[in-house]
């Protein structure tokens, strides 16, 4: 596992503060992408004179690798080509990326997306990048190669549970809000112990005042939130469901057969990636490996509907065994508890001077409203001739 320094690269702009930008942020399955792009579409064409195009900036942990396409719902060539993307497949799998780097990063990419005389939205669900961003980092230390794979060689030894009742001793308030399953969170929270002898809860003096980084930028907020559970979790339903039938499980496969890659990697982690790399490993040693097709999984393709519906009932009455079921439901179950924790963060960034719109991404005009959001902002930060289509300024 190799460490990147977090420390500031050359040319980094000087402490300032930020020039204000737009952010949409939600849980996993609401709709985020598709708002981002009806945004950067809604923009005149940057032959226009006065224009202001959109540039994204990933706000997503998992969609920094490279080789993870399906199970990241990383956007795709096309929906790439309707406005500049940044952060997104820029490490490789057997490497880390930290809420420090994504500061460093984000904070270098607003100077620059503002200097071209363009708009910056930041999109995604990992909440934390989103707060770093906000309060800033109290000089947490960068990765270490090293206490990563000591805490990973523990967690295999001892497992996580383990681990977690060691963090309840060195840093009882961090332990308090993380569940025994966060497994890279914790590891993360003792990495930080080990290197500097402080819990890492003491490093957080802004999260405990809510005040904002003073560099922190102008960022107005609209929170993708549904008024209605079931309708979040049957959106979750389906887009496993496709992940499963577009090749999820060939993915993870290659991703083993590298060699360089395990399962206690921050990339493979990742919600769906842990849960397919668990199967994998479960049908491997009972010698049953799930057949591979290229492009599709055999299995998902031939069993799972787009709505998830089942194989018919035997002529005996009870149901198929499918041995994708287990991984299908597992799955399922870990990304509404990722949903459910990204509403949590969501609802606690609750900074003096925070711009946030809150809107239910299950009403039929969710689109509208975003889309009328984000004219506002366009219109009030960014004097144009005319800053998106359908409104002067």
């Amino acid at each position: 596992m190799s460490a990147r320094p977090s420390g500031p690269p050359p040319n980094t702009p000087p402490a300032a503060p930020l020039p204000p930008a737009l952010a949409i942020v939600g849980p996993t399955a609401s709709g985020k992408t598709a708002a981002a792009l009806a945004i950067a579409q809604a923009f005149p064409t940057p032959t226009r004179a006065g224009t202001r195009p959109v540039e994204i900036i990933s706000a997503d942990s998992a969609l920094v690798y490279r080789g993870m396409d399906i199970g990241t719902a990383k956007p795709d060539a096309a929906e790439r080509a309707i406005a500049p993307h940044h952060l997104i497949d820029i490490r490789d799998p057997s490497e880390s990326y930290s809420a420090a780097e994504f500061v460093r990063d984000a904070t270098r990419l607003i100077h620059e997306i503002h200097a071209r005389g363009h708009l910056p939205l930041l999109v995604g669900g990992t909440l934390l990048y989103i707060k770093a961003l906000l309060e800033g980092l109290d000089d947490l230390p960068p990765a270490d190669a090293t206490v990563r794979a000591a805490l990973d060689a523990e967690a295999r030894a001892l497992g996580w549970a383990a681990l977690h009742t060691e963090l309840q001793r060195v840093d009882p308030v961090t332990a308090m809000r993380l569940p025994p399953g966060d497994t890279q969170r914790i590891q993360r929270a003792l990495e930080v112990y080990r290197l500097t002898g402080r819990p890492l809860s003491s490093f957080h003096t802004r999260a405990t005042n809510g005040t904002s980084s003073p560099h922190a930028p102008a960022l107005t907020l609209i929170a993708l939130e549904p008024q209605d559970r079931v309708w979040l979790h049957a959106g979750i339903a389906r887009r496993f469901d496709a992940m499963l039938q577009a090749g999820l499980l060939d993915e993870v496969r290659a991703l083993r057969a590298r060699g360089d890659l395990h399962a206690d990697l921050p990339s493979m982690r990742c919600v769906g990636y842990r849960q397919a790399w668990e199967f994998l490993d479960a049908q491997e040693a009972q010698g049953t490996p799930v057949a591979q097709e290229t492009g599709r999984d055999t299995m998902a393709a031939a069993r799972l509907a787009p709505s998830g519906q089942r194989d018919a009932p035997t002529k005996r009455g009870a149901p198929q065994t499918d041995p994708l079921d287990e991984l299908r439901e597992r799955g399922i179950a870990a990304t509404r508890q990722l949903a459910k924790r990204q509403i949590t963060w969501l609802r606690g960034l609750a900074q003096a001077d925070l711009v946030r719109h809150q809107v239910a991404c299950d009403a039929p005009d969710a689109q509208i409203r975003v889309l009328d959001l984000a004219r506002q902002f366009a219109a009030t930060h960014y004097d144009t001739q005319a800053s998106m289509e359908g409104r002067s300024t």
